[in-house]
């Protein structure tokens, strides 16, 4: 506690959500909600093992929900979230560049782990991949997915993932994705007062199986695909 009353002081006539405290806590909360996006946006997405009807019912429940307005109302809310998530990441690390322009002349890194040495650059990566995914799956645009039909999730999925290209993009942005989970749960965890030598083996290992359980279902799509077991309804 010292040490965030020193720093909460410092920054105090900056106020709280601006100050480097408040804009850590806004990366661990909207963090924290994409971790359970991405979680349940997984399990939705595992109704394509169940045929095409069934993923084609889960599309038209969400595109329907409250009437067709719930779908735009989480988009902007979650659009909100990733632009908060993304300004606070960026002042944070051009703070951080201000604060030590030259770097350190041998840098020890003891205490970081390679997830989090990583996250600036799996972040632009997943930045990227998020633009393509919202263009390839779900608007349909014709230069990144030709056969694209509206109203057919199943078939959008399958032929989407027929590309090579477009799967080895889908798995590599997953491979990030898995260590901005492992990153987040152990943060958000610390964050809550449970960075403690008691609980850190079990904080390691809840974020390590929920990073896991989520890269790994995720890649299982393309490659079910590409190996022939999903296929096209005939």
């Amino acid at each position: 506690m010292p040490l965030l009353d020193m720093t909460l002081a410092r920054d105090g006539d900056i106020g709280f959500w601006t100050s480097s405290v408040g804009r850590k806590l806004l990366m661990a909360v909207t963090g924290t909600a994409f971790i359970c996006f991405v979680t349940i946006h997984m399990v939705g997405n595992l109704t394509a093992y169940m045929g095409a009807e069934s993923m084609n019912a889960y599309a038209e429940f969400l595109q329907g929900f409250a009437h067709g307005c719930g779908i735009w109302v989480f988009r902007l809310v979650m659009l909100t979230l990733f632009l908060v998530h993304v300004w606070a990441a960026l002042s944070l690390t051009l703070d951080n560049w201000a604060a030590r322009p030259k770097g350190y002349r041998q840098k020890m890194s003891h205490a970081a782990t390679w997830a989090s040495r990583s996250m600036r650059y799996t972040a632009c990566i997943l930045a990227a991949f998020v633009v393509y995914h919202l263009l390839h799956l779900t608007v349909g645009w014709g230069a990144v997915h030709p056969a694209f039909k509206h109203g057919d999730a199943y078939a959008n999925f399958v032929s989407g993932f027929q590309s090579w290209p477009a799967s080895a993009f889908y798995i590599v942005a997953n491979l990030c994705l898995g260590l901005h989970i492992w990153h987040g749960v152990w943060s958000f965890s610390q964050t809550l007062g449970w960075s403690h030598p008691r609980y850190d083996a079990l904080r390691r290992h809840i974020a390590t199986v929920w990073s896991l359980v989520v890269v790994c279902v995720n890649v299982s799509y393309p490659l079910a695909v590409l190996s022939g077991y999903l296929t096209l309804p005939k």
